[in-house]
């Protein structure tokens, strides 16, 4: 077998991958926890979610065009703090948190399934989580393509929802709002910036993409960019259309949108439009996990055994098959709903340590294909260290 990944991805098809990461089954449930928070304001809290998130993401893009590696952060800590074993850690974390959120993303997309056909939820389980390792086994190209059709699904349902908030009748809770709290639209964005997380997964993919220097840079910027306007669109007709008693409490907030536009009728639209958009996020954390875990062959000897790729296919095959067999006995087996909450604390943790770790590499180098100012790291960490100590305190 061969070591080296294909080389096939370009921008239009990294940039689905990591709008449709962000643009998880998360947008379904969201909205309604976060207008809690922040009322009709909720749009501010997803725009200012956003902004937090852009110095980590800016950081990443400097640093992924330093070092266009798989297991990114691996290489990132590597190259930053000088230790093998730190880089070993950071990247086997991340393998874990790939698994566990792909784990509880696979339950979760059975669960919606199940709401359309009467079928048991292991059956569900086994066969799209079976299904789903054989496409990222097939290939990278045709993963992201499938990914990038999932993605679609997603955001044309999230364009209908748009379009029937435009339509429905407003609210009188959004034609006299309260005034604006910053308080509470504070407390909305550190919700709602946990529905950001996924433009990391991007860097991963650098050894099979093409000219990672420049391309994985714009794909995280768009990525990004995009994903802020569809949440702050959908937020905000889902508060224009909707009173705020029934959003707050609603576990199926967008429903309640097409409910406002033509009354009931929609449910299963909907959950057609969340089963895919939890296939594409199992697909997606695969890909990226198995990645990490190929990436981190060079880096352990003991790990060496993933760095085999199918000679004609050019995908990490034993690195995939044991994620995809972790992802599926995870959703058959575990509490992943608690272990998911744990994944948001590891990975914040490791936006730390990747702004602290770009810190450190621009002092000594300060030359790089992509170059962001030293404040952007350096607010990076300063907010990803908040965010953690709330979620701490939250959690």
């Amino acid at each position: 077998m061969s070591t080296q990944l294909k080389r096939s991805v370009g921008l239009g098809l990294l940039t689905a991958y990591g709008v449709g990461v962000m643009v998880g089954a998360g947008i379904y449930v969201l909205v309604g926890a976060v207008a809690a928070k922040a009322g009709v304001w909720a749009p501010v809290s997803f725009l200012l979610a956003g902004l937090v998130a852009a110095p980590t993401a800016l950081s990443y893009a400097e640093l992924s065009s330093r070092y266009p590696e798989a297991a990114g952060e691996a290489a990132f800590a590597a190259e930053g703090f000088g230790s093998q074993l730190l880089a070993v850690l950071v990247g086997l974390a991340i393998v874990a948190t790939g698994t566990v959120s792909a784990a509880a993303v696979l339950r979760g997309g059975a669960g919606y399934l199940q709401t359309i056909a009467d079928v048991p939820s292991y059956v569900l389980i086994l066969g799209l989580g079976l299904s789903l390792t054989f496409v990222a086994l097939y290939g990278v190209l045709e993963s992201l393509a499938v990914a990038a059709v999932f993605t679609a699904i997603e955001v044309v349902g999230l364009g209908l929802v748009v379009w029937a908030g435009s339509q429905a009748p407003v609210v009188e809770s959004f034609v006299t709002p309260e005034p604006l709290v910053w308080v509470g639209v504070s407390a909305g964005a550190v919700l709602a910036f946990f529905a950001f997380i996924g433009f990391e997964d991007i860097v991963n993919m650098a050894e099979e993409v093409r000219s990672p220097e420049r391309t994985i840079p714009r794909a995280i910027f768009l990525s990004l960019g995009i994903t802020t306007v569809i949440y702050a669109l959908v937020t905000y007709v889902t508060v224009r259309v909707v009173p705020l008693s029934e959003l707050a409490v609603s576990e199926r907030p967008l429903a309640l949108v097409f409910q406002a536009w033509q009354g009931e009728g929609h449910g299963a639209t909907l959950a057609a439009i969340a089963v895919f958009a939890a296939l594409n996020g199992v697909l997606a954390q695969i890909v990226m996990a198995s990645r990490v875990l190929y990436g981190l062959g060079r880096r352990a000897k003991s790990l060496d055994v993933f760095r085999k790729v199918h000679p004609t296919r050019g995908t990490p095959v034993l690195a995939t098959v044991l994620i995809g067999g972790c992802v599926v006995a995870g959703a058959l087996t575990l509490n992943v709903a608690q272990l998911a909450e744990v994944t948001s604390a590891i990975l914040l943790t490791a936006f730390c340590v990747m702004n602290l770790a770009l810190i450190r590499i621009k002092r000594r180098a300060p030359d790089a294909p992509f170059v962001v100012p030293m404040a952007v790291p350096v607010v990076g960490l300063l907010l990803s260290v908040g965010a953690l100590v709330l979620y701490l305190g939250v959690y």
